[in-house]
């Protein structure tokens, strides 16, 4: 089973608000998923980004793959570097 981390779409139409989940990569964009990381809104003002670290880091080393979006809010955040530092 071939994990990814990736966005699920919520919220209003025209007004986009996503979670950032752990999902079978076979599953639809927002049907069935593991875990929730956290959280993105990108209309609010400034744009509010909230990513529990230790789970995303726990994810990231049990191989779970995040796609271009999830893996560019991951490095915004931080995440990314720490995963680098940990796999030195």
């Amino acid at each position: 089973m071939a994990v990814r981390i990736r966005l699920k779409r919520m919220g209003a139409k025209k007004r986009p608000f996503y979670r950032l989940v752990v999902a079978d990569s076979r599953a639809a964009r927002d049907g069935a998923f593991i875990d929730t990381l956290g959280y993105y809104n990108p209309v609010a003002e400034p744009v509010e980004l909230q990513i529990d670290e230790e789970k995303a880091l726990d994810w990231l080393r049990k191989g779970a793959q995040p796609s271009d979006t999830a893996k560019s809010l991951l490095q915004r955040t931080g995440v990314m570097d720490k995963f680098a530092e940990s796999r030195k």
